[in-house]
């Protein structure tokens, strides 16, 4: 198994109990999660020695955040310590036609005003088979931006594997400021993962397919999966292809390119949802254990899109599953009887 480096926020999350609203809520529910830090902790679940890499305070609620991640066997020997708050997200979980809705309270949080003195990144990726990041973290602010350039050059100086999840934000920053930034990181990346959404939006690439009319035929992404991969250089193109049917009601399948050929996933059809939050992030993990473990891009893929669907099932941003749940689902096992 690999040594794996994520680099991002990790924040607590304040649920509101149930599907209740913001409005009704007295009370929430408390777990921690940020897009790398639940990357991170799918690939301890899968065996593999992973590393998060972040600033977090040094008092009592840093120390939690630091604790969730331990206690999933994700390593935090390159967390740095200071700086003043933990990020916040509120998150209001829907239902039905009503979609959730997600409150950022972020605004100069450890890792936001983190230096680059904070982290020896020659040191973090040495011996290091791959280090993954997300579009989240250069959007949180310019010194995270410049964070995560400094990563990126460091992994290439070590010779590691770069995979990136655009994910991108309007929270954060709108798509110009985004495509500032994220254009010139790809130089960096080996593996491009993004809905069509993130493709546009962050590098200026849109697939032909009506997605919010829920057509997701993989045919009209193949266009700027080529064009993606010939501009920036990209070893493999990853989409994933979600049909919302509802807030609680998705259709879930995945594509990937290697500069030669294009394999379409199987389709999962996934009702009722319990948490999509992290469902991304945990297809990012399982893509990334995949090639690193699988023997071909198409079962890489369906390792990924099996454990994404099963994270749809899971309360929290985490992805509490192990490699042989995930290969019981990929292998057709989507019954759910009872395992005694």
């Amino acid at each position: 198994m690999g040594k794996i480096v994520t680099l991002g926020e990790i924040m607590l999350r304040l649920s509101t109990p149930g599907n209740t609203r913001f409005v009704q809520s007295d009370n929430f529910d408390v777990v921690y999660g940020g897009g790398e830090a639940n990357v991170a902790v799918s690939c301890a679940n899968y065996g593999h020695d992973a590393y998060f890499v972040t600033k977090l305070p040094k008092h009592e609620i840093g120390q939690s955040a630091v604790n969730a991640l331990r206690k999933y066997g994700v390593k935090t020997d390159y967390i740095a310590r200071g700086g003043d708050r933990v990020g916040i997200y509120y998150l209001e979980t829907g239902a039905s036609m009503r979609p959730s809705k997600v409150i950022y309270d972020r605004a100069h949080s450890a890792i936001a005003e983190a230096d680059p003195s904070d982290f020896d990144f020659d040191a973090i990726m040495e011996g290091a088979d791959w280090f993954h990041w997300s579009g989240i973290t250069p959007a949180i602010s310019d010194k995270a931006a410049e964070l995560t350039r400094l990563a990126c050059e460091a992994a290439k100086r070590h010779g590691v594997t770069v995979s990136v999840d655009l994910n991108f934000r309007k929270k954060l920053w709108t798509k110009e400021k985004a495509q500032s930034i994220m254009k010139p990181l790809m130089q960096y990346v080996d593996v491009c993962i993004g809905n069509e959404e993130d493709a546009e939006l962050c590098l200026g690439f849109k697939p032909d397919a009506d997605v919010e009319g829920g057509k997701t035929d993989a045919e009209g992404y193949k266009g700027i999966f080529t064009a993606m991969a010939k501009e920036f250089g990209f070893k493999y193109v990853i989409s994933t292809l979600r049909e919302s049917y509802s807030a609680t009601h998705n259709g879930w399948k995945a594509m990937i390119y290697n500069g030669e050929d294009f394999y379409v996933s199987k389709h999962y059809d996934i009702n009722p949802i319990i948490d999509r939050v992290g469902g991304g992030d945990s297809f990012s993990g399982g893509i990334i254990h995949g090639l690193l473990t699988k023997p071909n891009q198409g079962e890489a893929l369906e390792f990924a899109v099996a454990a994404s669907a099963l994270k749809h099932t899971i309360n929290g941003d985490f992805n509490l599953v192990s490699a042989e749940e995930v290969e019981a689902l990929a292998g057709g096992d989507a019954s759910g009887r009872v395992q005694r």
